[in-house]
């Protein structure tokens, strides 16, 4: 029989396609793990990650709308600035390990984050509110009079 490493690398014993085929998915599949944005912690520390928390922006041109995910902490945990046009999201949970145990197993360790965001337009900060529900952060934000679509009439001269 003659070898291939295309071919005979991409089937197993029985001639169905694993081999390589499945190499691939694995690696595909860890990629996009490294990619998923998610917050690490170690034992002996916080690490700060800026793609956490996981965010969607939104405009529907009265308003600026951000949610964020943050599980696991609460409104006392989280603290949003602005300054200029920049918005800023910025947190710290500690872990806490119950008084007369010892951790055997921490998967959770600390976390510290801090995001920042460019506002597209100007907003009236004294209309803005925040809102932390069953680990969903949602920040609204009022745009400035100036800076909310407006219309401009179409008339006919004559």
């Amino acid at each position: 029989m003659l070898f291939s490493p295309w071919n005979d690398f991409d089937r197993d014993y029985y001639g169905r396609g694993y081999g390589l085929g499945q190499l691939r998915r694995s690696l595909d599949d860890f990629m996009r793990e490294l990619e998923r944005p998610i917050a690490s912690g170690s034992s002996s520390g916080s690490m700060m990650e800026t793609s956490w928390p996981a965010t969607n922006f939104y405009d529907n041109g009265n308003e600026l709308l951000l949610c964020a995910a943050v599980p696991g902490l609460s409104e006392k945990e989280i603290d949003i600035s602005c300054a200029g046009n920049m918005l800023t999201i910025s947190g710290q949970r500690k872990l806490n390990i119950p008084d007369g145990y010892t951790p055997l197993r921490q998967e959770r360790g600390d976390i510290q984050f801090s995001r920042s965001f460019s506002l597209p337009s100007k907003v009236d900060f004294d209309k803005c509110s925040a809102t932390v529900k069953d680990g969903m952060l949602t920040i609204r934000m009022s745009k400035a009079a100036e800076a909310q679509p407006r219309r401009i009439s179409v008339r006919s001269s004559q």
